[in-house]
């Protein structure tokens, strides 16, 4: 882009606030180690590029830009007299990384005072040396509060989701130690059994029906179908009535263990018919020994049932922490989705109606799963928070041009319109003093723009809030970088 070289006149310089208080030896020393020039429209320097010049706008206008899913963002478009931008961290030196935080562009013929780097960082050392000590105890203790912030916070989430994990896992763990023990009983009294019937009246061909039958009965229970409360409650009185009819004592502790089978009255018509010449005892001690059989099953059933849950609580908690795993991954977005609602199972509740709308044609997504984990984490733990744990949190995904979007909705009050533009910025919260530390957003928004280069953003109403995040499908060139707060210049 072209550009013209003006004379530099101290006076026009004292006009712009940032050097109104500049004595005369100071602004003629600006004008003889600065300059003055006029900028067509254009670019006048890049995100990203290497900081090489500080510029304060004398007159016309300029817009600043950043990059964000792709697309390049503006930030400020601004006149205003004296804004400025550029290398304006230099002071700093190699303390910093020393490159343009977003793109400058002229839009009208504009003139700039225009310092380079090394200038501007001297100039500040020199003539301002307790403002420099000043602004650097406010940029790396805001930068270190916010990473120490951080690391807390991080350290109470996992601490929360440990606590949530070891429930989840108590429950069944437990559930299979008391099946286990219930089984032990079930066999021995089996054994018990057996024993009587071999001494029982039972011809060859009589066992060896009744054998059949026992493994009829096991193969049964396996295929056994739901049933209401309702639908269960009448089939265990038709068959407990039957039972008792039929000479078996307490009919009502057996009927249940034969209804939860799938059994039904034409089942246990077609054992009496088997063992009608057997008599009542051994058909009583047969009805029992096949209800020891049933009750095997259903136990084993349930040790299977609460081993698999284990299973797939463990699975899931490797999926969300990305245990062994690289931390630059291509990955399907769901599966980093499920594993963090399985981790927020409990802190979700029962009160709160989980719907999941997922568009599985989506194409994996090339990211760092365990700091999205943390993105999921921060909107589902603020989503619940906000509908005070009631109401339908909805996790929706779906394809928006080149990006994977991922919608987390909740049914909360909504977020006040004047506070939108400012829940992204750190330490902002609206929570009450001691129970958040507004942190949790603006990790999220540093993880997915400047990790990422994606985009997240919030649209709200009362009843329906959502936050939506985008990511780029073609992310393999993301580079690992240092996250840093994203610094907005201008006026």
């Amino acid at each position: 882009m072209g550009n013209t070289r003006l004379i530099c006149d101290p006076n026009e310089l004292r006009d712009l606030f940032l050097f109104e208080k500049l004595n005369d030896e100071q602004l003629a020393w600006l004008c003889r180690d600065g300059r003055v020039e006029m900028f067509e429209p254009g670019l006048v320097f890049r995100e990203g590029d290497p900081a090489t010049c500080f510029y304060v706008l004398m007159e016309g206008e300029v817009r600043l830009t950043k990059m964000s899913g792709g697309e390049e963002i503006e930030l400020v478009r601004t006149s205003h007299h004296g804004s400025y931008s550029g290398a304006w961290t230099a002071y700093m030196g190699d303390k910093v990384e020393q490159l343009y935080n977003a793109s400058f562009y002229v839009t009208v013929p504009s003139k700039f005072f225009v310092l380079d780097a090394g200038t501007f960082a001297h100039m500040v050392q020199e003539w301002f040396p307790m403002a420099l000590h000043l602004l650097e105890g406010v940029f790396f203790g805001n930068r270190n509060a916010n990473e120490r912030i951080g690391q807390r916070e991080r350290l109470l989430a996992l601490g929360s989701l440990s606590a949530g994990l070891t429930h989840e896992l108590n429950n069944p763990a437990a559930a299979a130690v008391r099946a286990t023990s219930s089984l032990r009983e079930r066999v021995a009294g089996m054994r018990h059994k057996l024993k009587m019937m071999a001494a029982g009246k039972f011809n060859s061909e009589t066992l060896e029906a009744l054998v059949q039958l026992q493994e009829e009965a096991a193969a049964q229970v396996a295929k056994a179908p739901t049933l209401t409360s309702l639908e269960a409650s009448d089939r265990e009185d038709e068959l407990g009535d039957w039972l008792e009819n039929h000479g078996i004592g307490n009919p009502w502790d057996l009927a249940p263990n034969f209804v939860q089978a799938g059994f039904d009255i034409d089942w246990m018509e077609k054992i009496h018919g088997t063992l009608t010449d057997c008599g009542t005892d051994v058909f009583e001690g047969a009805i029992r020994w096949l209800n020891y059989t049933v009750e095997t099953e259903l136990l084993m059933n349930e040790i299977t049932d609460s081993t698999q849950r284990i299973s797939s609580l463990v699975n899931a908690a490797k999926q969300y922490s990305q245990m062994d795993r690289a931390p630059f991954q291509v990955v399907d977005i769901h599966d980093l989705l499920d594993s963090t609602l399985v981790m927020l199972a409990r802190k979700i509740g029962d009160d709160i109606t989980v719907i999941k709308e997922y568009d599985h044609g989506l194409p994996p997504v090339p990211c760092y799963a365990a700091e999205m984990n943390q993105v999921w984490t921060n909107l589902i733990d603020n989503a619940v928070a906000a509908m005070g744990g009631s109401g339908t949190l909805t996790v929706r995904t779906y394809r928006e041009n080149e990006c994977v979007a991922v919608e987390i909705g909740d049914t909360g009050p909504g977020v006040p319109e004047e506070i939108r533009t400012r829940i992204f910025e750190p330490f902002f919260t609206t929570k009450p003093v001691g129970e958040g530390t507004g942190l949790g957003l603006d990790i999220s928004f540093r993880i997915v723009v400047n990790k990422h280069h994606g985009d997240i953003r919030v649209e709200s109403e009362p009843g329906n809030t959502r936050f939506i995040v985008r990511l780029p499908i073609e992310g393999a060139d993301v580079a690992e970088s240092v996250s840093a707060a994203t610094i907005m210049e201008g006026n």
